[in-house]
């Protein structure tokens, strides 16, 4: 077993929203929609979007009526996150933080953590992002973490991807590590005459692991489902977990 890069800075970056943003705009709407059931939530409700990224899901709940607050680690992001809900006339809170340290106790209704943003530190790092979750939340709060089934993904395990827009390219090597539970991930970025690497991995995890690690976490009554709200299969793609306190 070997230590792995993640470059932060490099992965989260103009050319992650200039390959991802189109079509992750095209699905916001019908995310908020399944996130609003699957929560249960309520205007007012106070929400915090964990890893927030460009603000995407958290100006759209905010447009429901929901009080929401974003936390990233990237400035670019964030930045871009208030310039769309000052454009919207949202009133959201953008904080620059660690997903490991959140400012907050006992505040928040809800917490979602959206399209893969978990899994990046090591194993005692990742739990702790899950206790600082229950430290934010209230009693009786409700937490959303959607990634990779690592199931579906395992069964139909890709080594390679690529990513093509207006002939630049986005080409993804991927490599499994069952002793780490890492999926190790070589990106590089052909765009503009201009060629970078980035390495990055990813934490994947079973639903009986991120049940287990939300129990010990104070967490209750954990379900799972795939990307569209069904029932969770070997062969999904997505999972979606929710945890009650």
């Amino acid at each position: 077993m070997s230590e792995f890069r993640f470059d932060v800075e490099g992965l989260f970056d103009e050319d992650y929203l200039y390959f991802y943003g189109e079509s992750l705009g095209a699905r916001t709407k019908a995310e908020a929609e399944l996130i609003w059931c699957l929560l249960e939530l309520q205007p007012g409700m106070e929400v915090l979007d964990l890893a927030c990224g460009h603000g995407r899901i958290a100006n759209e709940l905010a447009a429901r009526g929901c009080v929401l607050t974003g936390l990233d680690a990237t400035p670019l992001f964030l930045d871009l996150a208030r310039k769309e809900a000052a454009a919207r006339g949202l009133a959201v809170t953008y904080v620059q933080g660690d997903m490991r340290a959140l400012p907050w106790t006992n505040k928040f209704d809800r917490v979602i953590n959206w399209f893969t943003a978990f899994g990046y530190f090591d194993d005692a790092g990742n739990r702790q992002v899950i206790a600082q979750v229950a430290s934010a939340l209230r009693p009786g709060g409700m937490f959303a973490l959607e990634m990779n089934n690592h199931d579906g993904v395992i069964r139909g395990f890709q080594a390679s991807s690529v990513h093509e827009r207006d002939g630049d390219l986005l080409i993804d090597r991927h490599t499994y590590e069952p002793l780490t539970g890492r999926m190790i991930t070589e990106r590089t970025i052909v765009r503009g005459g201009r060629i970078r690497r980035v390495p990055f991995f990813v934490r994947m995890l079973t639903f009986t692991e991120l049940r287990d690690w939300l129990t010990s976490a104070g967490f209750s009554m954990v379900d799972g489902w795939d990307e569209h709200g069904d029932a969770l299969t070997a062969d999904s793609r997505r999972i979606i977990t929710v945890a009650r306190l």
